[in-house]
C-alpha cells in the first residue's frame, strides 16, 4: 500500500485533496525550497531545472532560499508544507544523505518525511595536491600516508561536509590516517592549498577545476566510481586504492511524504526528460557536475543507501554537529 493510500485511510478529509492532485495540476506557482544561499550548487542546478519547468508547465517554478542551520530549517518547511505538490524541496548530499547521522535533533526524518522525485546532479570530488607535493598519484600519497600514519594535512571544506565525510571514508576503508583540516567551505580552504600552506585537500571538480587547468593544483584522483568527463585521463580511487570506493555531492528534488503519487512521477517523468536532453548534459557537465535523472524508486533507493553509508562512516569516525 502507498504512503498516499495509507494516508487517505486514516485521514478521509484528504479526498478532496487527491481529486484536485488528479485534477489539472498545476494550477498555481509552484515553490521549491532550497536549504542554502544563492550561488551554491545546489541552487544552481535547482535553478536550471526549474527554469525549464517553468516552460513545460503552465505555471511558473519559483526557488525560495532558506540557509543557515545545516539545511535543517529548509527541510523541515519542505516536509511540513502541504502534500499537494505545490511545495518541493531540494534535498542534497548533506541534508538528506548526512545529517540524519551527525544531528541529534533533526527536526524531519529523512526516510519517512518526503516522497523522492529524482535527482538532479551528481557533484564529483577529487583529492587534489599543491603542484610542489611530492607525491604525483593516489597510489604515492598512500604510500606517504602509510610511512607517515596522521601526518599528512588534508584540507576539507568543513566539518560534516561531503568533503569531511569522503576523506573519513577513504581512511575507513584503506586503513590510512590523515590529518585532517576543517575550512569555513570550499573557497578558503583550496585558496590555502593553492598557497601552499595546505598539501592536499578533498573538493569537488567544479571548485578544483580552474586551479587543475590553470597548473596551480595537481589532480591525483576522483572520487566517483567511474572516471568523469571534466578529466577524462584521471583514474579514480576505486580503480586504484580502494575498490568500490564512491563519494560525491548530490542534489535532487523530493516532495512531501503524503504527496499524490500521480504528482511525484510526473514531475519526475519531466525532471528525466529536461536531464535527459543533450544541451543540459553538457551545460551540467560544463559546471563540473554530472547529469543524474532517476526514477521515485531509484531516487529512493540511492538516498536509503547513501544515509546507511554515511552513518557507518559518521559513527567510526564520531562526527557531530551537536551535543
Amino acid at each position: 500500500m502507498t504512503i498516499m493510500r495509507r494516508a487517505l485511510l486514516a485521514a478521509p478529509s484528504l479526498w478532496p485533496l487527491a481529486a484536485t492532485a488528479q485534477g489539472g495540476w498545476p494550477e498555481r506557482p509552484v515553490r521549491i525550497i532550497v536549504p542554502f544561499p544563492p550561488g551554491q550548487a545546489a541552487d544552481i542546478f535547482t535553478r536550471l531545472v526549474a527554469e525549464q519547468l517553468s516552460a513545460r508547465w503552465p505555471q511558473r517554478v519559483v526557488v525560495e532560499n532558506r540557509g543557515g542551520g545545516a539545511g535543517a530549517p529548509a527541510l523541515e518547511a519542505g516536509a511540513r508544507a502541504a502534500p499537494d505538490g505545490y511545495t518541493l524541496t531540494a534535498g542534497t548530499s548533506g541534508t538528506l544523505g548526512v545529517n540524519p547521522s551527525v544531528l541529534q535533533r533533526l527536526p524531519y526524518d529523512a526516510e519517512r518525511d518526503f516522497a523522492p522525485i529524482s535527482n538532479i546532479a551528481m557533484v564529483p570530488l577529487l583529492l587534489i595536491a599543491h603542484p610542489s607535493f611530492p607525491a604525483r598519484t593516489i597510489q604515492e600519497l598512500a604510500e606517504m600516508a602509510r610511512a607517515r600514519p596522521g601526518e599528512i594535512n588534508v584540507a576539507s571544506a568543513g566539518p560534516a561536509t561531503s568533503q569531511h565525510l569522503a576523506i573519513e571514508l577513504l581512511q575507513l576503508r584503506t586503513g590510512l590516517r590523515f590529518n585532517i583540516v576543517h575550512y569555513r567551505g570550499s573557497g578558503p580552504g583550496i585558496t590555502d592549498l593553492v598557497a601552499g600552506n595546505v598539501p592536499v585537500m578533498m573538493d569537488s571538480v567544479a571548485s578544483a577545476m580552474p586551479h587543475i587547468q590553470g597548473g596551480r593544483a595537481r589532480a591525483l584522483a576522483v572520487a566517483q566510481p567511474r572516471r568523469v568527463p571534466q578529466l577524462p585521463e584521471l583514474p579514480t580511487i576505486a580503480e586504484t586504492i580502494s575498490p568500490g570506493y564512491e563519494a560525491a555531492g548530490w542534489t535532487g528534488l523530493v516532495a512531501p511524504a503524503a504527496t499524490p503519487a500521480e504528482i511525484v512521477r510526473r514531475i519526475s517523468e519531466d525532471v528525466r526528460a529536461i536531464l535527459g536532453d543533450q544541451a543540459m548534459q553538457a551545460r551540467i557537465i560544463g559546471l563540473g557536475a554530472l547529469a543524474d535523472p532517476g526514477t521515485p524508486e531509484q531516487f529512493t533507493t540511492f538516498v536509503r543507501s547513501e544515509i546507511a553509508k554515511w552513518r557507518e562512516v559518521a559513527q567510526a569516525a564520531n562526527v557531530r554537529l551537536d551535543g
